[in-house]
């Protein structure tokens, strides 16, 4: 059994396939043929979100790629800017009518506060209002899983104390030289799996000489080292491409990692992300 067959059971009992496709800065014009290529080889979690603008091109991708809609699993995001039940319960209807896959097997809130406000003001009764319209259409058979997504510990204790369902899903920042533990166990702790969105650190971990010499050991490539990495910390790694020979790799990932090797890759401290700081996420707050 390959990566691309193993899967994960979230607290509700659903089950999502250990590596996912992320489609992020990949254009709506060329996610079909994306996510086509990745379902032909191999890949069942197709991951996007409203502010990508590739929701259309995704779904036809997943229509089109010859695969039973239900054995993939398919995920996208509420705009952070949307913090008010009707504008997301219409938002959620939106995404449903632009993917037109029938339901939604994952949708997350795509972080705590708008991006032009990130990790500043207090957002925490517009989060309840749109984890509200979340429940909703989970509790209508819509959604079959909800979460969140770059929610720190308090963010997660306000959606746990204020709702009916608690986050199936948190997805974050999380890679090779950047390891949240106290967030990693706090999840732990309430059955709320990890996802790590750039597992590479949107590619700048490839240049990062520290990381290449532990790969180097595996004779694999450093982006199978980082994808490697956040799956034996228990995460789900989405590592994003369109190219046919990277998802390929992206996907050959059975070996291990040490126990030695991976105390040296939690302690590394890599939070250079080069032209990408300028990204909210990657901007340090």
């Amino acid at each position: 059994m390959t990566v691309l067959e193993e899967t994960y059971t979230l607290s509700n009992g659903v089950e999502i396939p250990k590596l996912g496709l992320g489609t992020w800065f990949i254009d709506d014009d060329k996610a079909a043929d994306a996510v086509r290529a990745a379902i032909g080889i191999g890949y069942r979690n197709i991951d996007t979100a409203q502010a990508y603008g590739n929701e259309r091109g995704v779904g036809e991708g997943v229509r089109t790629s010859g695969a039973a809609r239900e054995d993939l699993f398919v995920s996208t995001k509420l705009a952070a800017e949307i913090k008010d039940y009707d504008a997301a319960a219409a938002a959620i209807e939106e995404s449903l009518t632009k993917l037109d896959i029938d339901y939604l097997d994952l949708m997350l809130i795509h972080a705590p506060q708008p991006w032009d406000d990130f990790r500043g003001g207090d957002y925490a009764e517009g989060n309840r209002q749109s984890w509200r319209a979340l429940e909703d259409a989970h509790k209508a058979g819509r959604i079959r899983a909800v979460g969140v997504s770059n929610f720190l510990r308090h963010d997660l204790e306000n959606i746990l104390a204020h709702g009916t369902v608690a986050p199936h899903v948190n997805q974050v920042l999380l890679h090779a030289g950047n390891t949240p533990e106290e967030l990693l166990d706090f999840c732990g702790e309430r059955d709320i799996l990890v996802q790590a969105y750039s597992p590479i650190a949107h590619g700048t971990l490839l240049g990062s000489r520290r990381i290449k010499t532990i790969a180097e050991k595996y004779e694999v490539s450093v982006a199978q080292l980082c994808i490697r990495y956040t799956l034996q910390l228990g995460a789900q790694p989405l590592p994003k491409s369109a190219n046919p020979a990277h998802l390929r790799s992206n996907a050959d990932v059975d070996f291990e990692i040490s126990e030695a090797d991976m105390t040296a890759l939690r302690t590394l401290d890599e939070h250079d992300y080069g032209e990408h700081a300028a990204f909210p996420v990657y901007s340090g707050a």
